[in-house]
């Protein structure tokens, strides 16, 4: 030391200071240095005894590493050397880089882990900040599996309230915090506190952190750091947001108070019963007016949805449709039922009574009936012109031969009742007589027509027997409802159509169908559903949900109906209101699902509990007992069998109005015929119309 004070005595006094200063400064920053790099090591350790654990279970498929340069080289070769074999996707995230809109390769390679399937996180990462953008982003956009393990390294950062929400989705996460106790000059030995998120317990203010274990060289308490936290809740209270829509949600008002039921209801006291929590069911603000919820101008969402998005609800019921839509808000069970979703339409008022003497008979049976008709015709006269050509014949040796006795006996050879087929028009009319069960009034000679004759009658037998007991059964039964069944009768309809919510109308616009398309072109939102159902009783609206819930407002307006004006509204009224009717063809059929808020811990063991109640029928069962209570509430139509009225006789009037006229144009026409063509003819003389007549037949 005194050579060291001898070489520097001709020295500034202040060099002297300075050198000594940077010489200590060294100092101290080697031991932070060797410092840190213990603590790497120690970490270095800890995360391969965690990992090795976790394999050792079969509980990783794929490791994904994210670190940045600060703790890069606790990765190193000997960490990959002492961990197990597993698939490792490795993501080093630069210093400057915003973890809230991440760079390509970061994000692609986030997307990459998750469509791989990797169910283990390891996020060593020095920047606090950086860290809870990424887990802001994962969460958002569902880069991030929440439902996957998780090992931090602890940072108060972390546990902001603002990340308050981040701790209720990801569960299964153990934060390292490191410890090095220093008492007077001797140091123990370097330890990690092993801590997680106190869920099910609800973070209240201030989040403060569960305890699971301890390391220093090997666990202390060897417990299982990502034991299943969803399977016992411990008596949690879960709020539940519901919206009353049958047969999910059925609310019953009484004058204290509302009881909840409905199938969805059901399910929720099974998963709390198994789950060991507590339901609060509440409905939200306003909900006859924004039901399911809208997104508003400022970016918020209103009703059901707006209470499940904004974190207030941790479940959600009220007949969720499993779509994109509603997948990219919240998380939905897997589906319990699917529902046919199709239209409310009103009957038509026209009635087809005057169609019954055709209705026996469809078109295909009719078009066959005419051509037999037309062809047995065709047929007799042909037999019959037949015959009497060969009648008619005479030998050449008897041309010139002119007595009596031939004469006489030509004429009792003559045909007997051929006149009846020996023209095509009377042939046609004794045809159709024989089809009305009409005799003849003269046998015909000659076997083949006899034969033929024989053989249809048996056809007109059968087919008029046919036809008569088909005849009965429509005029037996009550007239058939006109009614519309499918898009095509609702397309050609032109009447408006409506529902609830512009993601309905959006569903019909992105239809591949034309019908769809132009369903969608006259689609109104409707607000108030029993005002649609008004407007679709004035025959003028079609209304579009599930068929059980519009099952469910066609007899809510009959039993208003029958209230208010103590009539049977199955028959027109004096308004001249129509019937409701449920369009038998499906538009489509829609899964539906229990919601829960975004990225849940619950939804996985719900969906195993949910399953099971599907598979031993119970939800089968459920759907039963409401839809049980809403048929037996429907006003049956009464309807008096085998009457005869005559709104039903129509036709008879319909077919005696068509002989009238048809007979009147006809006599018209003849009266014209007799006055301009046949007085007017040259050889035309009324005193001898019988030769007229007969010189014009010969000239034919």
């Amino acid at each position: 030391m005194n050579k060291f004070i001898y070489r520097f005595r001709n020295v500034d006094r202040n060099n002297v200071l300075y050198i000594l200063f940077c010489i200590f400064r060294i100092q101290a920053d080697l031991g932070i240095l060797v410092n840190e790099l213990q603590v790497r090591k120690d970490l270095q350790l800890v995360l391969i005894d965690l990992l090795n654990g976790l394999v050792r279970k079969d509980g990783v498929t794929c490791l994904v590493i994210i670190c940045d340069a600060v703790y890069l080289n606790v990765f190193e070769g000997a960490f990959f050397k002492r961990t197990f074999a597993v698939p490792i996707v490795m993501i080093v995230v630069e210093e400057y880089e915003d973890l809230l809109s991440p760079n390509y390769d970061t994000l692609e390679a986030l997307r990459q882990a998750r469509r791989d399937g990797c169910n283990m996180y390891t996020i060593i990462m020095a920047n606090g900040f950086q860290l809870t953008g990424l887990l802001r982003f994962g969460d958002r956009y569902r880069i991030l599996d929440t439902r996957a393990k998780y090992i931090i390294l602890h940072d108060v950062r972390l546990f902001h309230s603002s990340l308050h929400y981040i701790w209720k989705r990801i569960v299964n996460v153990v934060f390292l915090k490191y410890h090095r106790r220093v008492i007077g000059k001797a140091k123990n030995k370097a330890w990690f506190d092993l801590s997680t998120v106190p869920f099910p317990n609800p973070i209240k203010g201030i989040f403060i952190s569960r305890r699971v274990d301890t390391w220093s060289g090997q666990f202390h308490y060897s417990r299982d750091l990502f034991a299943d936290k969803t399977g016992n809740l411990n008596g949690e209270v879960l709020n539940v947001v519901y919206f009353d829509h049958l047969p999910s949600v059925v609310v019953m008002k009484s004058n204290a108070t509302n009881k909840v039921g409905g199938v969805e209801i059901e399910i929720l006291n099974t998963l709390a019963k198994k789950m060991n929590f507590v339901h609060h069911l509440y409905e939200p603000l306003d909900s006859y007016i924004h039901k399911w919820g809208q997104k508003d101008s400022n970016g918020s969402y209103s009703g059901l949805l707006g209470e499940v998005v904004s974190g207030k609800a941790d479940l959600a019921l009220g007949n969720l449709q499993y779509t994109p839509y509603h997948l990219e808000l919240l998380d939905l069970s897997n589906p319990y039922t699917s529902q046919c979703w199709t239209f409310l339409t009103p009957e038509a008022l026209s009635d087809n009574s005057w169609k019954t003497l055709i209705l026996p008979f469809n078109l295909y049976m009719w078009i066959a009936v005419l051509l037999v008709l037309l062809v047995t015709g065709s047929i007799f006269y042909g037999l019959a012109n037949y015959y009497i050509n060969l009648l008619n014949y005479k030998p050449l040796n008897n041309k010139n031969t002119k007595n009596e006795a031939n004469e006489k006996n030509y004429t009792y050879a003559k045909p007997v009742g051929l006149y009846l087929f020996g023209e095509i028009t009377n042939s046609i009319l004794y045809t159709y007589g024989m089809l009305l069960v009409v005799s003849l009034p003269k046998l015909p000679t000659g076997w083949s027509i006899r034969l033929l004759t024989g053989w249809y009658w048996l056809y007109c037998i059968l087919l008029v027997v046919s036809y008569r007991a088909s005849m009965t059964a429509i005029l037996a039964n009550p007239a058939p409802r006109v009614t519309i069944d499918t898009l095509k009768e609702l397309v050609n309809s032109k009447i408006a159509c409506g529902g609830w919510g512009l993601q309905t109308k959006q569903f019909f616009e992105g239809s591949l169908d034309e019908m769809g398309q132009k369903i969608s072109e006259r689609f109104e939102n409707v607000e108030n559903p029993e005002k649609a159902a008004e407007k679709i009783a004035k025959g003028v609206f079609a209304y579009y949900d599930s068929s059980d819930y519009l099952k469910y407002l066609s007899v809510k307006r009959k039993l208003n109906m029958n209230n208010s004006m103590s009539i049977d509204v199955t028959q027109d009224n004096d308004k001249g209101d129509r019937n409701l009717h449920i369009m038998s063809d499906c538009v489509v059929n829609i899964p539906i699902s229990i919601g829960f808020h975004k990225n849940s811990p619950l939804k996985p063991l719900a969906d195993v509990y949910i399953q099971r109640i599907i598979e031993v029928g119970l939800v089968e069962k459920w759907l039963s007992d409401i839809m049980y209570k809403i048929r037996s509430m429907d006003a049956k139509e009464e309807e008096i069998k085998a009457l005869i009225n005559l709104k039903k006789l129509y036709c008879a009037f319909l077919a005696l109005a068509i002989g009238y006229t048809l007979s009147f144009i006809c006599l018209i026409g003849e009266f014209v015929h007799w006055n301009f063509i046949v007085k007017k003819d040259p050889s035309f003389d009324k005193y001898a119309i019988d030769i007229y007549y007969m010189n014009k037949k010969n000239k034919l």
